[in-house]
């Protein structure tokens, strides 16, 4: 497989990108190609794009040269009109929102993903569905010997994040022996993930305590969902970044084998997420939906009312549910 400045070889202004709304895996998967980039081809332009990424993902080097699809199309950065490359990180083309335009302009259009639903949207296309997170991809693309310690932080945590931290089924073998190769370049990885992953604020307990408390189980406790709507997070005052961790709360309770938590994005629109712990192909169900992800954790966009919404995942995972019972 041939290297990421092989790919973009001779490419003199690169863009690097991920998904809207975007996770641990993408915000470190798209700052260790860019920083990656910037040190193996010092003669070329690198632009980062991405929405502004959660702040509990600051700590990692490069979040400050980070340009908004707000700044860049509103031309407050003056760029290249057509990138010679772009490299799409995390998703493919309906998930990159506003910066789609620049992407499908771009003279080499490179996608790099491991999720199971990505068709493939570049010219070149890097797609490993085997893979833990897009950070492992990318590892294997880059050479070992040209990573720093935080190029090797950024894609640690991107695994950590894909994997909860290895405790999903999308752990290999192989993702453990890169994490160790990782964790040998330098960096506190015990910090890393306890201010990434594991530390709440007040703010982030109460929400999440919310959430727990008015769930509700269905198929004789076998599958729970709890929702979040717009009013309640302006009434604590919370973004979407301080959601992060339901889902794994209601995945982990005692007889549970699908948890689903949605959150209100606009009036009628919910983004879901959805964990399942043994049998129900959870990629399934969102990809009937629009939606893609892996088979134990996916997730959708939908429309309707919240009780439309789990009406209809239910008899989505109802038909496997008979299946299996």
């Amino acid at each position: 497989m041939n290297r990421l400045e092989e790919l973009v070889k001779g490419a003199r202004t690169i863009a690097v990108s991920g998904h809207i709304r975007p996770d641990g895996d993408c915000v470190g998967s798209v700052l260790a190609v860019s920083r990656y980039l910037k040190c193996t081809m010092p003669e070329a332009q690198v632009w980062t794009i991405l929405q502004k990424p959660p702040l509990v993902f600051h700590c990692l080097a490069g979040v400050e040269e980070i340009h908004t699809p707000v700044e860049f199309m509103g031309g407050r950065k003056k760029a290249p009109e057509v990138f010679d490359a772009f490299i799409m990180l995390d998703g493919e083309a309906s998930r990159m929102g506003d910066i789609l335009p620049v992407f499908e302009r771009a003279a080499l259009k490179i996608n790099i993903d491991h999720h199971i639903s990505n068709p493939g949207t570049g010219d070149i296309n890097v797609l490993l569905p085997e893979a833990s997170s897009t950070c492992e991809v990318v590892y294997g693309l880059m050479d070992p010997g040209k990573l720093d310690a935080e190029m090797a932080k950024a894609l640690y945590l991107g695994i950590a994040h894909d994997t909860g931290v290895f405790r999903y089924s999308n752990t290999s073998p192989k993702t453990l022996r890169i994490v160790a190769e990782l964790i040998g370049y330098g960096f506190d990885f015990t910090k890393l993930i306890d201010d990434t992953y594991y530390k709440k604020t007040y703010l982030q307990s109460q929400i999440l305590g919310r959430a727990l408390l008015e769930s509700v189980r269905f198929m004789d406790g076998g599958c729970i969902f709890s929702v979040i709507h717009k009013k309640t997070m302006d009434f604590y005052g919370v973004s979407l970044g301080d959601l992060s961790g339901i889902i794994d709360q209601l995945r982990i309770i005692e007889g549970v084998e699908c948890a689903i938590f949605m959150y209100e994005l606009n009036t009628l629109e919910y983004k879901v997420s959805m964990r399942s712990n043994e049998w129900i192909d959870v990629a399934r169900v969102a990809a009937y939906f629009g939606g893609g992800g892996h088979v134990r954790a996916a997730g959708c966009t939908m429309q309707g009312t919240s009780h439309d919404v789990i009406n209809n995942l239910s008899e989505q995972i109802a038909q496997q549910w008979r299946k299996e019972c």
